[in-house]
Protein backbone atom coordinates (compact mmCIF):
# COMPACT_ATOMS: atom_id res chain seq x y z
CA UNK A 1 0.00 0.00 0.00
CA UNK A 2 1.13 3.57 -1.01
CA UNK A 3 0.34 6.95 0.87
CA UNK A 4 0.10 9.96 -0.68
CA UNK A 5 0.34 12.71 1.88
CA UNK A 6 -1.10 16.26 0.44
CA UNK A 7 -0.20 19.28 2.52
CA UNK A 8 1.02 22.50 3.39
CA UNK A 9 0.37 25.00 6.30
CA UNK A 10 -1.09 27.36 4.77
CA UNK A 11 -4.84 27.29 4.44
CA UNK A 12 -6.55 27.50 1.07
CA UNK A 13 -3.85 26.39 -0.82
CA UNK A 14 -5.84 23.88 -2.41
CA UNK A 15 -5.59 20.61 -0.58
CA UNK A 16 -8.55 19.05 -0.45
CA UNK A 17 -9.31 19.68 -4.50
CA UNK A 18 -5.74 18.08 -4.85
CA UNK A 19 -6.48 15.32 -2.42
CA UNK A 20 -9.65 14.43 -4.17
CA UNK A 21 -8.77 14.70 -7.56
CA UNK A 22 -5.81 12.31 -7.09
CA UNK A 23 -7.79 9.80 -5.58
CA UNK A 24 -10.67 9.76 -8.39
CA UNK A 25 -7.89 9.76 -11.52
CA UNK A 26 -6.31 6.64 -9.23
CA UNK A 27 -9.95 5.01 -9.00
CA UNK A 28 -10.60 5.40 -12.48
CA UNK A 29 -7.96 3.61 -13.65
CA UNK A 30 -9.20 0.57 -11.58
CA UNK A 31 -6.98 1.29 -8.68
CA UNK A 32 -8.51 0.51 -5.37
CA UNK A 33 -8.19 3.76 -3.50
CA UNK A 34 -8.79 5.31 0.22
CA UNK A 35 -9.20 8.72 0.89
CA UNK A 36 -8.18 9.68 4.47
CA UNK A 37 -9.41 12.83 5.66
CA UNK A 38 -7.48 14.21 8.70
CA UNK A 39 -8.77 17.25 8.48
CA UNK A 40 -11.12 18.42 11.31
CA UNK A 41 -12.89 20.74 8.48
CA UNK A 42 -13.58 17.20 6.58
CA UNK A 43 -14.04 18.57 3.51
CA UNK A 44 -13.04 15.36 1.72
CA UNK A 45 -15.90 13.44 3.45
CA UNK A 46 -18.45 15.43 2.45
CA UNK A 47 -17.11 15.04 -1.32
CA UNK A 48 -17.13 11.27 -0.24
CA UNK A 49 -20.72 11.74 0.74
CA UNK A 50 -22.24 13.39 -2.54
CA UNK A 51 -20.33 10.89 -4.67
CA UNK A 52 -22.67 8.80 -6.89
CA UNK A 53 -23.09 5.38 -6.51
CA UNK A 54 -22.22 5.11 -10.31
CA UNK A 55 -18.54 6.57 -9.82
CA UNK A 56 -16.07 4.64 -9.41
CA UNK A 57 -15.33 3.79 -5.72
CA UNK A 58 -13.07 5.29 -2.91
CA UNK A 59 -13.08 3.80 0.43
CA UNK A 60 -13.43 6.64 3.58
CA UNK A 61 -11.22 7.14 6.31
CA UNK A 62 -11.60 9.37 9.46
CA UNK A 63 -8.02 10.32 10.37
CA UNK A 64 -9.27 13.40 12.02
CA UNK A 65 -8.22 12.30 16.03
CA UNK A 66 -5.35 10.95 17.02
CA UNK A 67 -6.70 7.31 17.86
CA UNK A 68 -8.19 7.11 14.25
CA UNK A 69 -5.10 8.61 12.01
CA UNK A 70 -3.21 5.44 10.46
CA UNK A 71 -6.22 3.65 10.33
CA UNK A 72 -6.20 1.01 7.92
CA UNK A 73 -9.08 0.72 5.22
CA UNK A 74 -11.48 -2.09 5.83
CA UNK A 75 -10.45 -3.69 2.34
CA UNK A 76 -7.19 -3.86 1.02
CA UNK A 77 -6.37 -0.63 -1.11
CA UNK A 78 -3.61 -0.30 -2.89
CA UNK A 79 -3.56 3.45 -2.53
CA UNK A 80 -3.80 5.96 0.71
CA UNK A 81 -4.67 9.54 -0.34
CA UNK A 82 -4.08 11.74 2.77
CA UNK A 83 -5.79 15.14 2.92
CA UNK A 84 -3.86 16.51 6.08
CA UNK A 85 -5.37 19.17 8.20
CA UNK A 86 -4.30 22.62 7.75
CA UNK A 87 -1.44 24.26 10.11
CA UNK A 88 0.29 20.91 10.19
CA UNK A 89 3.08 20.64 12.94
CA UNK A 90 4.50 18.51 15.86
CA UNK A 91 3.83 14.81 16.42
CA UNK A 92 1.16 15.07 14.06
CA UNK A 93 3.31 16.04 10.97
CA UNK A 94 6.25 13.26 12.34
CA UNK A 95 3.31 10.93 12.32
CA UNK A 96 1.37 11.50 8.95
CA UNK A 97 5.50 11.82 7.31
CA UNK A 98 6.36 8.52 8.77
CA UNK A 99 3.13 6.50 6.63
CA UNK A 100 3.86 8.38 3.60
CA UNK A 101 5.80 7.86 0.73
CA UNK A 102 5.25 10.99 -1.35
CA UNK A 103 4.95 14.95 -0.68
CA UNK A 104 2.37 17.05 -2.29
CA UNK A 105 1.93 20.62 -1.66
CA UNK A 106 -0.08 22.83 -3.20
CA UNK A 107 0.40 26.45 -3.17
CA UNK A 108 -1.48 29.31 -5.32
CA UNK A 109 0.06 31.97 -7.22
CA UNK A 110 0.61 34.79 -3.92
CA UNK A 111 2.96 36.07 -2.03
CA UNK A 112 1.24 34.42 1.08
CA UNK A 113 1.54 31.24 -0.33
CA UNK A 114 4.83 31.33 -1.00
CA UNK A 115 5.86 32.66 2.06
CA UNK A 116 4.12 29.80 4.31
CA UNK A 117 5.14 27.04 1.98
CA UNK A 118 8.97 28.51 1.84
CA UNK A 119 8.60 28.35 6.07
CA UNK A 120 6.25 24.78 5.68
CA UNK A 121 9.22 22.98 3.39
CA UNK A 122 12.07 24.46 5.68
CA UNK A 123 9.86 22.99 8.78
CA UNK A 124 9.28 19.56 7.07
CA UNK A 125 13.50 19.21 6.90
CA UNK A 126 13.82 18.82 10.41
CA UNK A 127 12.13 15.75 10.63
CA UNK A 128 14.68 13.21 9.99
CA UNK A 129 12.73 11.17 7.35
CA UNK A 130 12.59 14.07 4.92
CA UNK A 131 16.30 15.56 6.14
CA UNK A 132 17.66 12.18 4.70
CA UNK A 133 15.72 12.13 1.81
CA UNK A 134 13.26 9.37 2.14
CA UNK A 135 10.29 11.34 1.29
CA UNK A 136 9.65 12.33 -2.22
CA UNK A 137 8.24 15.69 -2.03
CA UNK A 138 6.52 18.14 -5.00
CA UNK A 139 4.67 21.05 -5.20
CA UNK A 140 1.60 21.53 -7.68
CA UNK A 141 0.68 25.21 -8.55
CA UNK A 142 -3.24 25.61 -7.98
CA UNK A 143 -5.71 27.98 -9.54
CA UNK A 144 -3.04 29.90 -11.51
CA UNK A 145 -3.44 31.97 -14.69
CA UNK A 146 -0.76 31.88 -17.06
CA UNK A 147 -0.35 35.03 -17.89
CA UNK A 148 -0.86 36.28 -15.19
CA UNK A 149 2.21 38.15 -13.20
CA UNK A 150 1.70 36.55 -9.70
CA UNK A 151 2.06 33.19 -12.01
CA UNK A 152 5.40 34.14 -13.60
CA UNK A 153 6.70 35.41 -9.91
CA UNK A 154 5.60 32.33 -8.35
CA UNK A 155 7.67 30.59 -11.07
CA UNK A 156 10.92 32.79 -9.71
CA UNK A 157 9.73 31.74 -6.16
CA UNK A 158 10.19 27.66 -7.09
CA UNK A 159 13.13 28.40 -8.78
CA UNK A 160 14.50 30.39 -5.98
CA UNK A 161 13.72 27.40 -3.21
CA UNK A 162 14.74 24.56 -5.33
CA UNK A 163 11.23 23.23 -5.31
CA UNK A 164 9.56 23.69 -9.32
CA UNK A 165 5.84 23.02 -9.33
CA UNK A 166 5.36 19.35 -10.69
CA UNK A 167 2.51 20.53 -12.18
CA UNK A 168 0.57 24.14 -13.20
CA UNK A 169 -3.17 23.93 -12.64
CA UNK A 170 -4.94 26.25 -14.19
CA UNK A 171 -8.06 27.88 -12.27
CA UNK A 172 -11.40 26.63 -13.89
CA UNK A 173 -14.88 26.60 -12.85
CA UNK A 174 -15.30 22.78 -13.53
CA UNK A 175 -13.52 21.72 -10.38
CA UNK A 176 -16.06 23.76 -8.05
CA UNK A 177 -19.24 22.16 -10.13
CA UNK A 178 -17.90 18.86 -10.07
CA UNK A 179 -16.98 18.64 -6.41
CA UNK A 180 -20.45 19.55 -5.66
CA UNK A 181 -21.34 16.45 -7.09
CA UNK A 182 -19.40 14.58 -5.53
CA UNK A 183 -17.26 14.15 -8.70
CA UNK A 184 -13.92 14.86 -10.41
CA UNK A 185 -12.57 15.65 -14.04
CA UNK A 186 -11.29 12.27 -13.76
CA UNK A 187 -15.06 11.19 -13.87
CA UNK A 188 -16.16 12.74 -16.66
CA UNK A 189 -14.77 11.55 -20.00
CA UNK A 190 -16.04 14.67 -22.05
CA UNK A 191 -13.57 16.33 -24.38
CA UNK A 192 -13.84 19.05 -22.49
CA UNK A 193 -12.37 17.79 -19.55
CA UNK A 194 -9.13 16.28 -21.66
CA UNK A 195 -7.10 19.38 -20.97
CA UNK A 196 -7.91 19.66 -17.53
CA UNK A 197 -6.86 15.96 -17.42
CA UNK A 198 -3.64 16.35 -19.09
CA UNK A 199 -2.44 19.07 -16.76
CA UNK A 200 -2.76 16.44 -13.86
CA UNK A 201 -1.03 13.69 -15.77
CA UNK A 202 2.51 14.83 -14.73
CA UNK A 203 1.31 14.00 -11.14
CA UNK A 204 0.23 10.74 -12.13
CA UNK A 205 3.57 10.08 -13.56
CA UNK A 206 4.95 11.05 -10.06
CA UNK A 207 3.19 8.39 -8.53
CA UNK A 208 4.19 5.77 -11.09
CA UNK A 209 7.35 6.19 -10.08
Amino acid sequence: MRTILVANRKGGAGKTLLAITVAAALAARGERVALADADPQKSAFRWLKRRPDDAAPIARLDWTSPKSLGKAPGKKAGWVVVDAPGGLDGDEAQDLVARSHLLLVPLMPSWFDEDATKRFLRDLRSIKRVRKGRLEIHTVANRVRPRARATSELAVFCEEIGQMPLAWITERAAYGDLASLGLSIFDRRQKLYAPMRAQWQPVLDALAD
